[in-house]
């Protein structure tokens, strides 16, 4: 059960990995909406939040989605490469100990 968990978790945080740039630019268009911002990809415009302006980090990170367009497709090709990895190494693993137990299973003396 522990290595259903651990493959899980390592397939999550290979999506979470591709899918941050897109995440960063929703968190930079909902940090500029509720500050009364505009935020695009045209240009920076400036966003005063508590007296500092972060347009221009905002900005940066509203343009990172773009990134999302190669980020997302690597990163669920390589958790689907390492769940097909998985899977056969299971199945493998799985013929192994059924041949071992066939083979005590022959060897044992009749009763």
């Amino acid at each position: 059960m522990l290595k259903v968990v651990i493959h899980t978790l390592v397939i999550l945080f290979i999506l979470l990995l591709g899918f941050s740039p897109l995440i960063s630019t929703m968190v930079a268009g909902t940090i500029a909406s509720n500050n009364g911002c505009q935020l695009d990809e045209g240009s920076v415009h400036p966003c005063i939040i508590n007296g500092e302006d972060w347009g221009e980090d905002l900005y940066t990170f509203g343009v990172l989605g773009w990134l999302a367009l190669g980020t997302i497709p690597l990163a669920v090709g390589i958790a689907g490469i390492y769940l097909a990895i998985v899977v056969i190494i299971a199945i493998i693993q799985w013929a192994q100990r059924r041949k071992t137990a066939a083979d005590h299973l022959a060897q044992a003396p009749p009763s």
